[in-house]
């Protein structure tokens, strides 16, 4: 009997402390938000992840990834959904959205600008263009040379990107189909209001990849954008393609001697987006609308990117405002995110049949 009693005591206070427990267990709940590290991850977490935690109290777990939709797709597909939020390139929202992947984001959660302008009338227009996403940042691919290892020559052009006769040594790209064959094409002459239309043809198709052809053995690939840095600053590579906020920061604050160049640069929008499924949609709505609110969205120039809500300018620094991919859209063009929607996935095995020649 004394033994049962004890047992039954036991039992009682094992169940009284997991009671007692649901509601620090239920605080302790968190949010998992995924983005693209370095400088940008950083930013983010000063201005979005850091400030939304002091706020309401609740956890987020912040973590890396190398961008596309695969791991999205992967985890939609076997129903284990490890991220709730993801910062995604539009380049690939269209398709993400277009295939399920992510969850429809209600416009009415979006507060008002602080200045009161509706959030509707506040953010630019392509940022709210896909109900799968909210516009984060507008960001651009540049290349960038270290003006210590150049030489007497200085590019200036795509052209030049491609022309290792002129400029010798290795040139440094992120391993996939987007902006490489853009890239290719207006290295080849093709107008830039005519790429995608070019690009979506077989023989455009063809001609991009001879494009690449000339310049394959001097190519070193990479994943992540935080390796273009570090291949310019090493000498792995004379010139590399990059995210231009990398390339800002290393100038910015490690002093780094290289320099941009923005001739046919790609620009194209970040987004916060939800990947569908997540049993944390509504925490994931708070983040996101908190996130992209008029302050946050002001922190986002300290990488030269820049934000897409009009209040959020008038916050910005005009000292950075030069660096910024909205001070020089008339020498690039814009990502078409339908189009690599569309052609993403026969395009990319194409690519990949290229690496493998």
């Amino acid at each position: 009997m004394k033994y049962l009693k004890q047992l039954r005591n036991a039992i009682l206070g094992s169940a009284a402390l997991l009671i007692g427990a649901t509601g620090p267990l239920a605080a302790e709940e968190s949010l998992t938000a995924v983005s693209f590290g370095g400088a940008y991850g950083a930013a983010q977490k000063k201005h979005m992840i850091d400030p939304y935690m002091a706020k309401s109290g609740k956890k987020v777990l912040f973590e890396d990834y190398k961008g596309g939709i695969a791991e999205i797709k992967a985890q939609v597909t076997a129903g284990n959904i490890l991220w709730d939020v993801v910062d995604i390139e539009v380049i690939d929202l269209e398709r993400a959205c277009s295939e399920g992947l992510l969850e429809v984001i209600p416009r009415d959660i979006l507060p008002a600008g602080d200045d009161g302008v509706a959030a509707m009338k506040d953010f630019i227009p392509s940022a709210l263009a896909n109900e799968c996403g909210v516009g984060v940042i507008v960001w651009t691919i540049i290349y960038a040379y270290n003006d210590k290892t150049i030489g007497a020559n200085r590019p200036g052009t795509i052209g030049d990107f491609f022309d290792t006769k002129k400029f010798p040594g290795k040139r440094a790209m992120r391993k996939r189909p987007q902006v490489n064959l853009e890239w290719a094409l207006l290295a080849d002459g093709v107008a830039p209001g005519d790429v995608y239309k070019v690009l979506g043809t077989k023989e455009g198709q063809a001609r991009a990849f001879a494009k690449l052809d000339t310049i394959k053995k001097d190519i070193v690939w990479f994943d992540s954008w935080s390796q273009a840095p570090q291949l310019l600053n090493d000498g792995g590579a004379v010139m590399v393609q990059s995210a231009n906020g990398r390339i800002f920061d290393a100038i910015k604050k490690d002093k780094k001697p290289f320099t941009m160049v923005w001739h046919s640069h790609i620009y194209d929008l970040d987004v916060w987006a939800v990947v569908k499924g997540t049993k944390k949609k509504k925490q994931a709505f708070e983040f996101i609308a908190f996130a992209t609110s008029t302050k946050p969205l002001a922190g986002m120039p300290d990488v030269a990117y820049g934000p897409t809500r009009q209040s959020s300018n008038k916050l910005v620094d005009p000292a950075v405002v030069p660096n910024l991919p909205t001070s020089h859209l008339d020498k690039g063009i814009k990502a078409d995110g339908i189009f690599w929607a569309d052609f993403g996935e026969s395009l990319g095995e194409k690519f990949n049949e290229w690496l493998l020649k």
